[in-house]
């Protein structure tokens, strides 16, 4: 089955860190670039970060220079640490890939002041 599953979410204090991976399956992971999202109660989608094929990275204002995106062919990983968590950054966060248009069922992000 072709899917992304995302992991990792929880609560964290204001400060602290969390990372978040997202397992890719049923197609051919190198091959491809993916991202992350997040969204917030009450507000669009936004994306985060993303790398290509031959990681290239990408970052938004509101996360560079807290969060890193990095890609594991060999595992089919994606990975998205985040440090200096702001309680703004609370939010569910999804992994996606345009291969298919594919998104992870998302993981919940909690920070708190």
């Amino acid at each position: 089955e072709v899917q992304l599953q995302a992991f990792g979410g929880g609560l964290v204090q204001a400060g602290g860190s969390l990372r978040l991976s997202c397992i890719a399956s049923g197609f051919t992971f190198d091959n491809y670039a993916f991202g992350w999202f997040r969204q917030a109660p009450g507000k669009e989608r936004e994306g985060l970060s993303c790398i290509s094929s031959d990681s290239a990275e990408y970052y938004a204002d509101s996360v560079k220079g807290r969060f890193t995106i990095s890609r594991d062919n060999a595992k089919a990983t994606v990975d998205l640490q985040m440090n200096s968590l702001k309680p703004e950054d609370t939010a569910v966060y999804y992994c996606y890939t345009p291969r298919g248009d594919l998104w992870g069922q998302g993981t919940l992000v909690t920070v708190s002041s």
